[in-house]
């Protein structure tokens, strides 16, 4: 158990027989007789939606220990991932909603660690920059407006903003979390 006050993000924890990630936390102290209040975002990872609530920093909540292991992903069909653990061969499948938008970056041989609470596979663990291939936007223009940005759409189909001077070819470096161009990559994607 562990007192509302405490919790931090990227903890488990289960509250009214639902399982939850917490996202954002924040811990507000109370004045005088008025007790604090830890102000939290969660993630149901049952159903995948957010919530917001707020609880008295007394309340005591039942924290869930989070596993991690390395699985390969094998391949995605239109709703569920599949992955498999390299020594054992067992084989996890996770719903694409569980994964998220980030899903469209799993590749055949990528090895990223999976959670697991109560032995139940519940996220895929993505690097916060990723390398991915450009394979079609305008024209490159080299010209002094470095400050402007055209749509490209990258090898799995998603489209970006990228800087004017990135072509179709072009490897670049993506920050995963809100999908914003980092810079030019100096070698090849994957």
């Amino acid at each position: 158990m562990v007192a509302a006050s405490q919790i931090r993000a990227g903890m488990a924890i289960r509250y009214e027989r639902q399982i939850y990630r917490v996202m954002n936390c924040e811990y507000h102290l109370g004045q005088g007789k008025m007790g604090g209040a830890t102000h939290v975002r969660l993630k149901n990872l049952g159903t995948g939606t957010l919530w917001e609530h707020s609880f008295r920093s007394d309340l005591k909540l039942e924290e869930l220990s989070v596993e991690k292991q390395s699985f390969d992903f094998l391949y995605a069909d239109g709703d569920n991932c599949y992955f498999m653990n390299p020594e054992t061969y067992e084989q996890v499948t996770i719903p694409v909603d569980v994964i998220g938008e980030q899903a469209r970056f799993l590749y055949p041989a990528m090895r990223p660690p999976v959670e697991f609470i109560e032995g139940q596979p519940v996220s895929v663990l993505f690097p916060d920059i990723l390398e991915v291939r450009v394979t079609d936007t305008t024209p490159a223009m080299h010209q002094q407006v470095d400050s402007t940005f055209k749509t490209a759409r990258l090898d799995n189909g998603v489209e970006i903003m990228v800087p004017q001077f990135i072509k179709s070819g072009d490897t670049i470096r993506l920050e995963i979390e809100n999908l914003k161009y980092v810079d030019r990559a100096k070698g090849t994607a994957r």
